[in-house]
């Protein structure tokens, strides 16, 4: 099975940037450089974080110009910006790029949208976010004559829509992607699950092990197929990658040492179930309750008690320490063949694209594409580069 393989196109960067101490100022042009280094190196796009709080319309705009290839996964918040404004933007930056804008649906939870004025309840929220995107699709392909919805309500554009400054018809913006562009996204409660599957291309979800995420997948994939629909899925990892496996497990023991224990508290208390703390809360698994015994006594575990599965780690990262259970921090760990093996197994549980990162995220890049990429089976609609490798040829002889 073929898969695609996106980057992380964020400004937190730096050996461990969940620590202050490990993380770098970086500016405009390191965010440059990372997505030359993306695009030179043959990932299929990345991911644009909004780790400072940047609008990642923004990045992709400024990015466009000194890439080639590389496609640009956006998150959106439905009803932040109009469905026809976000539609132009699209059609104008799909113009300029040639077709390389995807769009990653977020449908927010209940702290965050209400601070942008944007006011409902969990289930109405997602057919919310279907009539939003219904519109948007639809002004995408050239429909002009408005959309009659629950929540959206637009008029049809009016007979001078399109005219110049002086009054001269211009040419209507052209959709690039045939069919609009792709919609990516997660959901994982019922009415989650039902609106993925009446409206992404793609469906996502923080990975687990191999044969967990494959159950999931199985079961979204059951209930598109109840309307006639197939979806495509994907999953996001950390790699940490070496030339031989120790190496590997030196280095994320070393991204341990270098972690405070307020951020493993902290991350647990996050996951934790409501009204619970971390001296309260029992796990009924015995490795999850040993490592949580030895953050109540002060101390991290050690590196190889957080592995869940063969290479599979729940490590600290930039997105969390998932003590708990595996979430967005989730890694693997290994040499080239170990790590290749693994995505191979996601992919033979259903995942067909890859969201990945390392930090530092040029070096990172850099290494997975030269130790990893060449064992996979990659499509990407165009030639992969060579890149040269001296423990690649070692790990496939």
């Amino acid at each position: 099975m073929s898969i695609k393989v996106l980057w992380y196109l964020t400004a937190p960067d730096g050996p461990f940037p969940w620590e202050p101490e490990g993380r770098w100022n970086t500016d405009f042009r390191h965010l440059q450089q990372l997505a030359v280094t993306i695009d030179r190196l043959g990932y299929y796009g990345a991911l644009l974080g909004t780790g400072l709080g940047d609008e990642v319309l923004t990045i992709s705009s400024a990015m466009i110009g000194v890439t080639k290839r590389m496609r640009f996964l956006a998150a959106i918040h439905p009803g932040l910006l109009s469905p026809v404004k976000l539609a132009q933007i699209a059609l104008t930056q799909d113009r300029l790029s040639g077709g390389r804008m995807l769009f990653n649906v977020v449908n927010g939870n209940d702290m965050i949208l209400p601070a942008f004025g944007v006011n409902y309840e969990h289930d109405e929220r997602y057919d919310f976010s279907f009539e939003y995107w219904d519109a948007f699709r639809r002004f995408y392909q050239g429909q002009r004559d408005g959309y009659d919805g629950r929540f959206i309500k637009l008029a049809p554009a009016p007979p001078e829509y399109g005219l110049g400054r002086r009054g001269v018809r211009e040419a209507p913006l052209v959709p690039i992607q045939e069919g609009g562009v792709p919609l990516w996204g997660a959901g994982t409660s019922p009415a989650g699950v039902a609106h993925s599957v009446r409206l992404l291309d793609t469906y996502l979800s923080f990975a687990d092990t191999p044969p967990k995420l494959g159950e999931k997948f199985r079961g979204v994939a059951a209930e598109a197929a109840g309307i006639g629909r197939a979806l495509n899925y994907g999953t996001r990892l950390q790699i940490i990658v070496r030339e031989t496996e120790e190496e590997a497990w030196d280095h994320a023991q070393w991204l341990l040492d270098h972690t405070h224990i307020d951020y493993a508290r902290q991350s647990i208390e996050m996951q934790l179930p409501r009204g619970e703390t971390i001296e309260s809360y029992r796990s009924p698994d015995p490795q999850v309750e040993a490592n949580l015994a030895a953050v109540r006594a002060g101390r991290l575990p050690r590196a190889r008690d957080l592995e869940i599965y063969p290479n599979v780690w729940v490590g600290p990262s930039l997105f969390g320490f998932n003590i708990l259970s595996p979430l967005a921090g989730t890694a693997i760990v290994g040499s080239a063949r170990n790590v290749a093996a693994r995505l191979r197994e996601y992919a033979e549980h259903g995942v067909g694209a890859f969201i990945l990162s390392g930090y530092p995220l040029i070096s990172e890049a850099q290494r997975f594409a030269d130790l990893v990429m060449p064992l996979l089976d990659i499509d990407h609609g165009f030639e992969l580069p060579v890149l040269g490798s001296r423990a690649r040829s070692a790990d496939a002889a």
